[in-house]
This record gives C-alpha cells, sequence and structure tokens, in this order.
C-alpha cells in the first residue's frame, strides 16, 4: 500500500538530517494547491514552518492540501497571483511556483499562463522586497527550448533555442521572462534570489486527464483503463525524468541553503528514456492490454530533454537517487488508490 505521507516524511526527514529547518518562519508558497506546491507546503510544515498557501485553484486541486487545512502551521488564500494582494504579517521566504504547465495547456489557457509567470512573478517579487526576504523562482527546462545535441545535456550556460510566437512560447518565453525579473530584482533591490530550473517531473498528485495529464501519469490512467496510450509523433523523442520526492529534496536545499544567493541550478534526473520506451515500460508494469496510439508530433516539441546536473551535485550534494520503475510503481499504486476512492 503507497502512501504520500510516507514519502514526504522521508524528505522531512533527510532536510532535517542536513540541518535545514523552518521554526519561527513564515513561507509564502504561491500556487501551493499544485503537484509541486502541495508536496512543499507538505514538507516546510514537517519541517516547523508556518505556510501560507496561495492558488487560484486553475490547477491545483483541494484535496492536495485538504489535510493541512486544520493546521495551526497553514493557511490556505483562494487567490490569483497575477493580481495584486498585501500580507501585513512578515514573511520570512517568498516560493513562487503558481502557473499552469501542462503543454496541452498552452493552446487554451496562454494568456493565463503568461500572466502568472510574468505580473506573478513581478508581484511576488514585490512581496520579498517589501518583507526584505529571499525569493525562490520556479522555472523550467521549458527555458532551453529545443536544444541544440551539442548541449546536452544541457547546462545552465545554454541560452536556448526558443520560438517565440510559437504554441509554447506562453509558457517557455513567460519564464524566461520571470527569471529576467528575478535578476533584475537581485541588481537593483538585492535580494536574495535562486532560481531553480525544473526539469520532467512525475509522481502522486500529478493531475491525468486530457487537458491537465501529464505523459507520466497520462500513460499510466490510460493502461489503467484500457484506453490507447497516445504518443506524439514516433516516441523517438526523450526526456529525463525525475521522481517528485527527488525533486522537492534538490528544490529545498537550492532554496534555503546559505550561500547561494543568485544562484541558478537545473535540479532533475540525467538519464534520458524515449517516449515510446518509456510508454512499454509502463504496459508491462500495469499488465495492461492498451495499445499504443500514435498522434501528430505538437510544434516545437522538443527531440532530446537532459540536464546537466553537475553543478546542482557540486553546491547541493544532489543527485536524483530514485529508479525510474520504482518512482513508477509509486505512482501507479497512488493512481490505482485514487480510481478506487
Amino acid at each position: 500500500m503507497y502512501s504520500v505521507q510516507d514519502d514526504i516524511k522521508a524528505v522531512v526527514d533527510s532536510l532535517s538530517n542536513e540541518g535545514i529547518g523552518f521554526e519561527d518562519q513564515t513561507i509564502l508558497v504561491t500556487g501551493g494547491a499544485g503537484f509541486l506546491g502541495s508536496w512543499i507546503c507538505d514538507v516546510l510544515v514537517g519541517l516547523g514552518g508556518r505556510v501560507l498557501c496561495l492558488d487560484n485553484m486553475s490547477s491545483g486541486r483541494k484535496d492536495n492540501i485538504e489535510h493541512l487545512l486544520d493546521s495551526d502551521q497553514f493557511t490556505f488564500i483562494e487567490h490569483d497571483i497575477s493580481t495584486p494582494i498585501f500580507f501585513d504579517e512578515k514573511i520570512d521566504d517568498v516560493l513562487h511556483f503558481a502557473s499552469r504547465a501542462s503543454p496541452l495547456e498552452f493552446t487554451k489557457f496562454p494568456i493565463q499562463i503568461l500572466k502568472a509567470n510574468t505580473l506573478g512573478t513581478w508581484i511576488s517579487l514585490g512581496i520579498a522586497k517589501k518583507h526584505k526576504t529571499r525569493f525562490v523562482l520556479a522555472s523550467t527546462s521549458e527555458v532551453y527550448g529545443d536544444p541544440d545535441p551539442k548541449y546536452i545535456p544541457t547546462p545552465e550556460t545554454y541560452f536556448g533555442n526558443v520560438n517565440p510566437n510559437g504554441v509554447r512560447s506562453c509558457y517557455d518565453e513567460s519564464k524566461r521572462v520571470a527569471e529576467a525579473f528575478t535578476t533584475a530584482y537581485r541588481l537593483q533591490h538585492e535580494l536574495d534570489t535562486r532560481i531553480v530550473r525544473i526539469h520532467n517531473t512525475y509522481g502522486p498528485r500529478m493531475r491525468t486527464g486530457d487537458i491537465y495529464g501529464r505523459v507520466v501519469t497520462r500513460f499510466i490512467d490510460q493502461s489503467l483503463t484500457g484506453k490507447p496510450l497516445t504518443v506524439f509523433g514516433d516516441g523517438m523523442q526523450t526526456r529525463s525524468f525525475c521522481y517528485v520526492s527527488d525533486m522537492i529534496i534538490g528544490i529545498l536545499k537550492a532554496s534555503f541553503l546559505s550561500g547561494l544567493a543568485g544562484e541558478v541550478i537545473n535540479v532533475g534526473s540525467n538519464i534520458e528514456i524515449r517516449i515510446i520506451e518509456l510508454a512499454k515500460t509502463i504496459l508491462s508494469m500495469t499488465n495492461s492490454l492498451s495499445e499504443i496510439e500514435f498522434h501528430p508530433l505538437p510544434p516545437d516539441d522538443p527531440k532530446r530533454r537532459c540536464p546537466n546536473t553537475s553543478k546542482a551535485a557540486r553546491i547541493l550534494h544532489w543527485q536524483a537517487g530514485i529508479r525510474l520503475e520504482e518512482g513508477l510503481l509509486k505512482t501507479i499504486k497512488w493512481l490505482k488508490n485514487e480510481t478506487l476512492a
């Protein structure tokens, strides 16, 4: 039987053993009811922090934070961060994680995505400036666009190959603007800012469905329900998948270890897998009889994605450690429980 809380406890114990704690601190987490945001809220509460979870529920889920609502260490605020909000109480850290992130949402909600990552970042930075506190931006591998093969694994120093007028531009270009805003506030206002470039992550609490579903949970859901697995293109494109508990440890170390002001850090797995192989692996692990169905490749879809994580290894002493099959098994068990609930 799989339990999300067991994974969260393991993350809390790992960070606590490295001396990371949040007693007497108040942390604002935008997008806190989302996939990664809710894990972060859980872990911060577990480490003694008081969490202000802000989310407009466009892609967040109340189920992700329901168990925290009665805690004195947790406050939920339903609000869209692309419009101003002010806090009288002292805030000690700001983590900006609010934005829709599924490629299937890019053509349906491009304006909302642009606003969350531009206006939302500007407003979040304003909160950090007012409270004279640290600011952490959840950036993305999408800022690299479709990298030149000679820059794979892709280092933080790669400037990117992005189509500013493509269907993905609402996300990748707005995240690039978010990074520029963050850098500007560091330079002009001397804020302690950190930028975490998050690469493909999967695990419990990741949404499924035609619009919200990312590839791992979509494949699992399709396998469990007997639907065809929808593979875009020929499936030969690669991604590097990091299990969520590994990702959260990397994010929070990048966010809160001392001496990292101004750093930009890739966080993710550096092991590539072809999407067609991922589909076959999930079919095998779920004993599914589903077929694989090929669909046209979306415009500007990156052919390869794999981060160079040597910087994270060097300055965070972190690397992804959970094998893909282990993480997939946890995610399958969780999704089965969700389906039966």
